[in-house]
Parts: structure tokens; C-alpha cells; sequence
């Protein structure tokens, strides 16, 4: 079942994970949604933040699932960004790819199921 969250990020030039080379790249709403549509689609940056770790190959891999049919969306508002990311994978699963790419600066202002 696919669940709908939505993120705001209040200060998107913070909105930056701790390993640069993980982190949002992207200013705008339509290169942030791009960035974390291709998180959850595909398991690249998963893969790269997997090879970081002491222990790969101790690594949940269930933190590594993709949803090929994710959709995500931006708008700005004010100064404000707020995604719309439809998926089908678990919130455990998008908090670790928001985490990833967004550190802490990200807030989760609503999830829906269906």
C-alpha cells in the first residue's frame, strides 16, 4: 500500500545530510523532489552510504528496498520547500533516505495511507 509524506523543508539551503558526498546537491523544489524521487526509485545512494560502513555487509538490507513507481513533487513556498513523495516504502525506509540526504533539517508535516 502506497503511503503519501510530505516534508517541509523550513531552511533548504540547511537541508543537507552529514556526508556531502550523500547529501541533496539541489537548491529548488524541482531538484530536491528529483533527488529524492531517485532515492527511492533506485538503490544508488543507499549502495553508496552502505560501502561507508565499518561492516557493509552487516547492513539491514531491508533499509536498502526501492519503489521503481515512487513519484515526488516540490513546491516552493516563501522561502519554504515542501515534497510530496507517494511510495510505497515503509516510513523506516523514507526517514533514512531523508536522513541521509537532509540530515536534520527536514520536517515531516503529514503522512496518509492509500
Amino acid at each position: 500500500m502506497a503511503s503519501r509524506f510530505i516534508v517541509r523543508l523550513n531552511d533548504p539551503a540547511l537541508a543537507r545530510g552529514e556526508e556531502p558526498t550523500l547529501s541533496f546537491q539541489s537548491s529548488g523544489a524541482e531538484g530536491l523532489a528529483a533527488e529524492l524521487e531517485a532515492a527511492l526509485r533506485t538503490p544508488a545512494l543507499f549502495e553508496r552510504w552502505r560501502a561507508m560502513q565499518d561492516e557493509p555487509d552487516e547492513v539491514d538490507q531491508s533499509l536498502g528496498a526501492v519503489d521503481p513507481e515512487a513519484r515526488v513533487t516540490g513546491v516552493q513556498r516563501d522561502l519554504k520547500i515542501e515534497l510530496e513523495a507517494r511510495t510505497a516504502l515503509s516510513h523506516g525506509v523514507f526517514r533514512h533516505r531523508m536522513r541521509l540526504l537532509a540530515g536534520s533539517h527536514w520536517e515531516l508535516a503529514d503522512v496518509r495511507f492509500g
